[in-house]
């Protein structure tokens, strides 16, 4: 059996239940895909994007709901050897996708060379719009899971001072027409470490020309410190993440001191004095 058809069974049988059935109900229970879509698959080179791409190449084979999918790795400015790590894996997993360039880790450095992580991660969006837009997609796909999603919601309450999270699809404010779905939401991260374990694969982590200059301490961003809280965390309640997630979709508005909806502010006294409560 080809290396990629090893590849691709491995996601429908081996990983069935801690991949594609968690896969198949997001893309059902939040209507990420429907008839006639065309998306555009974004492959970073992380084992997130890449096991993505499969995903999709096989509900594209399999699901009665017909849509397109295009395979688009955006260059930013990745050195030689990254760049080929990129190509290597998707012929090797045999996703057909198409590059594009962009000088975004050339311009973010020079607008803001303090923080150019921030600068290239805006510049990032816009250009995926532009290139879906192009290539007629009404929808963009990427590889955030459900860790992300947890760990998205914590920085927001720890240093936002806010309860929101990740969606699993959203409009574009600026590119009318077009949506981000995030089909892996409901996916662990160690089934997805385990699945590039299985099969023996390398990816990249971060082909950012900025990490390969500037000594980056990961251990001290707050996203890192997040993913050590809640592993701390699940060693006393395994169900942790879960309890989390669940939280978001079972919000008691009775017992909340506000929230807002756009520029629309409310607080629990605005129908206090309506009846008393039990």
């Amino acid at each position: 059996m080809e290396r990629y058809r090893e590849i691709e069974k491995s996601i429908i049988k081996k990983f069935r239940k801690e991949i594609w059935s968690k896969f198949i109900k997001a893309i059902k229970d939040y209507k990420l895909i429907n008839e006639n879509d065309k998306v555009m698959v974004c492959i970073s080179g992380g084992k997130d994007s890449f096991l993505l791409a499969k995903c999709i190449q096989e509900l594209v084979r399999h699901s009665q709901i017909k849509f397109e999918a295009h395979y688009v790795v955006m260059d930013p400015g990745y050195n030689k050897i990254n760049r080929e790590y990129i190509i290597n894996n998707a012929e090797c997993m045999n996703i057909p996708i198409e590059i594009f360039e962009t000088d975004i880790f050339e311009v973010a450095n020079k607008l803001n060379p303090e923080n150019p992580c921030y600068m290239c991660a805006r510049m990032r969006r816009g250009h995926l719009y532009n290139k879906a837009e192009e290539l007629g997609c009404n929808k963009i796909a990427l590889g955030h899971h459900f860790d992300d999603v947890i760990e998205t919601t914590l920085l927001s309450m720890f240093y936002g001072a806010e309860i929101k999270t990740m969606m699993p699809k959203l409009h574009s404010d600026n590119f009318k027409g077009i949506e981000l779905i995030r089909p892996l939401y409901l996916v662990k991260e160690h089934d997805i470490i385990a699945w590039r374990n299985y099969n023996e694969l390398t990816f990249l982590n971060c082909a950012c020309k900025f990490t390969e200059s500037v000594s980056n301490d990961e251990s001290l961003s707050k996203r890192k410190e997040m993913k050590t809280l809640i592993n701390e965390l699940r060693q006393k309640n395994k169900d942790i993440d879960h309890n989390i997630f669940k939280a978001l979709d079972n919000v008691n508005m009775n017992c909340i001191l506000g929230y807002h909806k756009d520029d629309e502010r409310h607080t629990f006294l605005d129908d206090y004095d309506k009846g008393e409560r039990q």
